[in-house]
């Protein structure tokens, strides 16, 4: 499948049109979701390529080679991820996206070279959550332009065609993070990342202003309430909110546990690299076959088979953990994560957009509680299974599959139980203009 191809947008509903604010020609079709896409993947750049760095990130500030204390670097910055949100989703409802958006980016350039520059540990954690709240403004931003112009299947199509592109960026950043650490100090891992925010700062100065003046709200705690509101009393979005969390949470203990689980319980930490980069060309063709799925089977049929998936392919990995005394077949194990994890990549976007579908009134705020919520409890339920890593899979096998259990029967209520939820929400978007009346004015 050609880049072309995934990128082929026909069908898929635009909601404004592709003329920024001053008139000028702006980036629209392909470039638009190329740009969108490359946003998105500042989150995954900044993560995925200093994993294989940990070890002389350990070794410098002290740490014990088996330390688990190294996960504060990934948890950190999803905090700063996940409060970020508030600075930039209700900003962009007021001003708009592409001002917010800037700022983002710049601080997302900050932090990074705070990073790069940290003399201890303890301000190198500081420096990752301030690099996390910089990469919240491209992260919310880039949804809630996807959710001004696009709707329903559509939205869930492309959300998850720039998954599957998202997911190319852990196939070559440990990889790339390795190789640059092995000709330069492991800080160049900071480095990089700062050099291509700059980049995409000055390429995102095509994107459209896609929330336009006549649909802004007021800036105010009324506004604000009355956003969070919509949100919070919504049934299918609060419970694709909490199943996303959840997932989140595995998939941050992935994160966080998959170069421990391979030096301390394989004694292969040299492959590390090419064993995350094989794992997200899975995800990633997770993903391209639910972009496809998703027009055949809906949000709600397609998350229900997803969901069912990830507790059986999950339970079969504890089943294994717990055959083995925590120590399976290097093998067995790495084939039976990989049914897992794909599963749940394939959920997240089309959760997302389930999520979202409800409260198109109030994208922006919308988009930054799931975020602050998704991310936040994200990092630190997956800190949690990192922490309790005991040298053997079994703690992370038998978290994941309680979290995906939970995660399950939040889908089932989210889809509406026995009777599948339409998928037009059109009664949902009526009860969210309601209440922004009656709130707001």
């Amino acid at each position: 499948m050609t880049f072309t191809h995934l990128f082929a947008t026909r069908n898929l509903t635009v909601t404004v049109d592709t003329m920024g604010e001053t008139g000028a020609r702006r980036a629209e079709g392909r470039e638009f979701v190329a740009i969108v896409t490359a946003l998105m993947a500042l989150t995954a750049v900044a993560v995925d390529l200093m994993i294989p760095t940990f070890p002389d990130m350990r070794r410098e500030f002290g740490m014990a080679a088996d330390s688990a204390r190294i996960g504060w670097v990934v948890t950190a910055f999803f905090l700063g991820l996940a409060l970020g949100p508030w600075l930039y989703g209700p900003a962009s409802d007021r001003y708009g996206r592409r001002r917010p958006l800037v700022a983002g980016l710049c601080l997302y350039t900050l932090g990074a070279i705070v990073s790069a520059l940290a003399p201890s540990f303890a301000w190198l954690i500081v420096a990752r959550f301030i690099w996390g709240l910089g990469a919240a403004g491209s992260r919310t931003l880039s949804l809630a332009m996807i959710r001004d112009r696009y709707e329903g299947e559509s939205m869930a199509r492309l959300m998850s065609m720039i998954m599957a592109v998202f997911l190319l960026v852990p196939v070559v950043a440990p990889s790339l993070g390795a190789g640059l650490n092995a000709i330069a100090p492991w800080r160049i891992v900071f480095w990089l990342p700062a050099g291509v925010a700059g980049l995409l700062l000055v390429w995102s100065r095509r994107l459209p202003e896609t929330h336009g003046p006549e649909r802004r709200r007021p800036f105010t705690w009324s506004a604000l309430r009355a956003a969070t509101r919509v949100v919070f009393t919504n049934r299918q979005s609060v419970c694709f909110t909490a199943a996303i969390t959840l997932m989140m949470g595995v998939m941050t203990g992935y994160l966080a546990s998959s170069e421990l689980i391979l030096d301390g319980v394989y004694d292969r930490a040299s492959i590390f690299p090419f064993f995350f980069g094989a794992n997200a060309i899975v995800f990633s063709l997770g993903s391209v076959a639910s972009a496809r799925l998703v027009g055949r089977l809906g949000i709600a049929g397609l998350v229900r088979r997803l969901a069912v998936g990830a507790v059986g392919t999950s339970v079969l990995l504890s089943a294994i953990a717990l055959a083995t005394h925590g120590r399976p077949n290097f093998w067995l194990f790495a084939v039976s994560l990989a049914l897992v994890l794909p599963l749940i990549q394939a959920m997240i976007p089309n959760c997302n957009t389930g999520a979202m579908l409800p409260v198109a009134q109030v994208a922006g705020t919308a988009a930054a509680v799931i975020a602050t919520i998704t991310t936040a409890g994200g990092a630190l339920l997956g800190n949690a299974l990192g922490a309790g890593f005991d040298g053997t899979t079994r703690p992370f096998s038998l978290g994941a599959t309680t979290l995906l259990v939970l995660a399950a029967v939040l889908i089932w209520l989210a889809t509406g139980g026995r009777r599948p939820a339409v998928e037009g929400f059109g009664r949902a978007e009526a009860v969210t203009k309601a209440v922004l009346i009656d709130h707001v004015g």
